[in-house]
C-alpha cells in the first residue's frame, strides 16, 4: 500500500505535538535547500512550503508531508528525503491553487514518482 502522501510519518510528528516549523532550516539528502515558509499539520492535508532564497531565485516549493523524514527542534532543521533537484524540479508554489485538489494532484504525481523512505533518519 501506498503511504498518504499528505500525513508525517508517524514517527517524524505525532498529532499531539505542538510544534511550530516555520524558520527551520530545510536539509535535502545532499545539503540545505531554504528554510520553512509556512506548514501544516492536517491528517492528511499536511506539506510545507520551502522559501529556496537565492538557491533556486527565490522559488517556493511545497513539499508533502511524507517527505519530511526528520524534525530537530534542537537544531531548528526539518529533513526531507529528496535531492535539491529533484526539489528544484518540482512544480512551481502556486498561491492561488495549492489548496485546490488539481494542483495537489499534480505534486502528488510528481513527489509519487520517487521512492518511499517510510522517514526516520
Amino acid at each position: 500500500m501506498t503511504p498518504d502522501l499528505w500525513s508525517y510519518p508517524e514517527n517524524v510528528y505525532d498529532t499531539g505535538q505542538n510544534l511550530d516549523v516555520i524558520g527551520y532550516d530545510v536539509e535535502a539528502t545532499d545539503g540545505k535547500i531554504g528554510s520553512v515558509d509556512e506548514a501544516t499539520y492536517e491528517v492528511g492535508q499536511s506539506y510545507i512550503v520551502v522559501d529556496t532564497g537565492p538557491w533556486i531565485f527565490g522559488k517556493k516549493v511545497m513539499l508533502p508531508a511524507r517527505v519530511v523524514t526528520q524534525i530537530d527542534p534542537q537544531e531548528r532543521k526539518v529533513f526531507v528525503s529528496r535531492t535539491k533537484q529533484e526539489i528544484k524540479n518540482a512544480p512551481e508554489f502556486d498561491e492561488s491553487a495549492f489548496k485546490e485538489s488539481a494542483y495537489r494532484d499534480r505534486l502528488g504525481e510528481y513527489y509519487g514518482r520517487f521512492p518511499y523512505t517510510g522517514g526516520g533518519l
